[in-house]
């Protein structure tokens, strides 16, 4: 299956030495070779930059790698496909705008018997993934259940997205991470962790590839950074690794709201 990356910081961080880490595994400690993709957010815009080639031998992930864009909030995917031929319109993450804000997601895993219960109307996926119809199907039920206009508080939003996200993990694997760049919030199916990095800051080793990093030299003692990753990138820190239907909601590195959505999924309507 996929494998995703994601971080949250209360400053604006590089994510070039996670990002090193993820990319082999798409293709040399990794069978992930199907195209990769990588947002990030600057205020209320984004970048984004994809391949539908392997993250390992890609010319745009070496400039990835090589020139540190600073950013808040970072949602990347490499690509082993399952559900639509291998082509950048399939390739993670997507966006799509609501309520003036661009969303990001990206999912890992595999549903089945899901074309039929994803009916959409305002948003429409533009390549033939399952994820892509499952992310079109939650902004449209958001929508739906808060209107047109933002709530004042977010954190209720993402708890009934998480409510969903339960739903959708019937059908089979359902690990996501989503973000209005503001906020990120991750949902773990079967595999997902995270490491929040803070003061005192040390060394870190990636597990897929020999770099080592002081964080040390390159943080200010009032630095927090949240990584989220489908498997632990370091081999050196201690990873913190999510339960099934547990889900975190993160803003400025800190996680503010989290819980088990399998509890909130009893709640709502079923798929």
């Amino acid at each position: 299956m996929c494998e995703l990356l994601a971080m949250s910081a209360n400053v604006p961080t590089d994510i070039v030495f996670s990002f090193t880490g993820l990319v082999e595994r798409g293709g040399v400690t990794g069978p992930h070779v199907d195209g990769w993709g990588i947002t990030f957010y600057e205020g209320k815009g984004s970048r984004t930059f994809k391949d539908a080639a392997p993250s390992s031998q890609s010319h745009i992930a070496k400039l990835i790698k090589s020139y540190p864009i600073k950013s808040e909030v970072v949602i990347s995917h490499i690509r082993q496909a399952n559900r639509g031929c291998v082509a950048l319109e399939n390739t993670h993450p997507f966006t799509r705008e609501l309520w003036g804000r661009y969303w990001t997601y990206a999912h890992n895993g595999q549903l089945s018997d899901y074309i039929d219960k994803f009916a959409t109307k305002r948003f429409q996926p533009v390549g033939s993934t399952d994820s892509e119809m499952a992310f079109c199907w939650i902004l449209e039920q958001v929508t739906s259940r808060f209107g047109d206009i933002p709530p004042v508080e977010m954190q209720p939003v993402f708890e009934f997205i998480a409510s969903l996200a339960e739903q959708i993990r019937q059908l089979g694997v359902f690990n996501l991470i989503i973000s209005d760049g503001d906020f990120l919030m991750c949902f773990c199916s079967n595999n997902l962790s995270y490491i929040t990095r803070r003061a005192p800051f040390g060394k870190a080793k990636l597990i897929d590839t020999d770099v080592v990093i002081d964080f040390d030299t390159e943080t200010t003692p009032n630095d927090v950074v949240s990584i989220i990753a489908t498997r632990p990138l370091t081999n050196n820190e201690n990873w913190y690794i999510m339960q099934p239907s547990e889900w975190k909601l993160f803003r400025l590195g800190e996680i503010v709201t989290e819980g088990c959505a399998a509890e909130l999924g009893a709640r709502e309507c079923q798929l």
